[in-house]
């Protein structure tokens, strides 16, 4: 681990949090529906760049949290790197994490958006602005840095915002991981991180207004609770992880009913911590592994798989089989119209094209205290992250969507077998899912 160079070290804990806004300021497409066009009229509420620096003697790390659908790796380098050279801190220490918010600016030029013509390039000048941000919140958690305490809990969250988007009875992780921060002496409250897999999608593709979905209410939720915190909001493993089987309608109204009531339920927890504790080891690892993208078939294969989930949806939509059944169905056409995508991009070149670009992905993961806290690209399904917390010798969380990402889902065996949205919406196989994991438990082990 690289250590920082800082204006002072102590044995015990410092911390700090900051925020910065970094809503666009003109127009542009929201992103995260096909075939829409958004251009959003408005802002519901602002998207942040949430930050919070953690120091342990000559060892610091931060956290960095955006109310954005995905950071793009290259981009991640460039943030890491100017965050560095503004603060000290390693590269291999910063943590980049977007929550996938479906209702903010486009920010990678992904190939499967490329059929889609509502979609616009990403902004290099809206790119910048949110560097900058970034960069400047981080400064000032780092510069403002004073003695604290921490300690983790957990709450049992299930069935507040969700659950598995493919199963009623799926695998899902009901946990919610929270760490809070306070000021030695007076005990009031700097910071919380918490990690929670569900996807950030109660609004639709019918809303034109810039929001960071149920999130922004859970967020809103435990701040008023604890007046002067900061929440550095991380999604975890949630690539088949909704609301939609919960919802009652995609309107704001109902993103605060389900965020608010995750939020008062993780402030709930956090009120009922009994020790913190200034003794808190703050440490980061991170490595890169190999990846093998996978081949993709013929066109006509793929026009075939297209043909018959259209053919589902239309069955589904006037057997009216309800809103779940039906939104699954639509999302399998749109995974299928995908496949139909990479097959061309085969036989274009622009697949294997990808498959190089793609050709490393990064594991990151902070020892913060008793806990472990791993960052993984891409959108990982949910057992993944559950097999990684079964096996770590310490408590271990894990956010996705984190330091760039993968070009698709990472899907397990069974999913890539039986098809659909994500399997269809996928660049690597299933065993990629395997390498994460393994990398995060020698990681994990590394930080023993």
């Amino acid at each position: 681990m690289t250590t920082t160079p800082s204006p002072t070290t102590s044995p015990g804990l410092e911390a700090a949090f900051a925020r910065r806004d970094v809503t666009p300021q003109t127009p542009t497409q929201l992103v995260g529906y096909p075939h829409v066009k958004r251009i959003f009229t408005g802002v519901h509420d602002p998207l942040y760049a949430s930050a919070v620096v953690l120091r342990q003697g000559a060892s610091t790390v931060a956290v960095v949290s955006f109310d954005l659908i995905f950071v793009d790796p290259e981009w991640t380098r460039e943030c890491r790197g100017h965050i560095t050279r503004a603060t000290g801190i390693p590269a291999e220490n910063i943590l980049l994490h977007a929550t996938h918010t479906h209702s903010g600016p486009i920010t990678l030029d992904f190939l499967s958006f490329k059929a889609d013509l509502v979609v616009p390039l990403p902004d290099p000048e809206y790119l910048a602005f949110v560097r900058d941000q970034a960069v400047a919140a981080v400064s000032e958690a780092w510069k403002n840095l004073q003695p604290c305490e921490a300690a983790w809990t957990t709450a049992d969250v299930k069935g507040l915002a969700g659950g598995n988007r493919l199963s009623e009875n799926g695998a899902e992780d009901p946990e919610a991981g929270l760490l809070m921060v306070r000021r030695l002496g007076d005990q009031a409250p700097v910071a919380v991180l918490t990690v929670y897999s569900m996807h950030p999608t109660v609004l639709h593709e019918d809303s034109t207004l810039i929001s960071g979905d149920f999130i922004a209410y859970a967020r809103q939720a435990i701040e008023k609770t604890f007046p002067g915190v900061g929440v550095v909001y991380l999604n975890g493993t949630a690539g088949n992880q909704s609301p939609r089987r919960v919802v009652r309608e995609q309107t704001f109204a109902e993103a605060d009913r389900l965020g608010t009531a995750l939020g008062t339920r993780m402030a709930g927890a956090l009120g009922q911590i009994p020790e913190f504790s200034a003794n808190f080891r703050v440490e980061a690892r991170s490595e890169k592994i190999p990846l093998q993208g996978k081949k993709f078939p013929p066109l006509e294969e793929a026009q075939a798989e297209l043909d018959r989930a259209e053919q589902a949806f239309e069955r589904l939509k006037a057997e009216s089989a309800g809103h779940a059944l039906v939104r699954t169905a639509e999302c399998t056409v749109f995974g299928a119209e995908k496949f139909v995508l990479w097959s061309r991009a085969e036989e274009s070149g622009e697949a294997e094209a990808a498959r190089q670009k793609y050709r490393q992905g990064e594991v990151q993961v902070l020892r913060l205290g008793s806990c472990l806290l791993a960052g993984w690209p891409g959108e990982f399904f949910v057992e993944f992250g559950l097999e990684a917390k079964s096996r770590a010798k310490s408590p271990l969380f894990v956010s996705t969507y984190c330091n760039g990402e993968l070009h698709g889902y990472i899907v397990t065996p069974e999913a890539e077998k039986s098809g659909g949205y994500e399997a269809q919406n996928s660049l690597f196989p299933a065993s990629v899912g395997t390498q994460f994991v393994e990398a995060t438990l020698r990681l994990a082990d590394a930080l023993a």
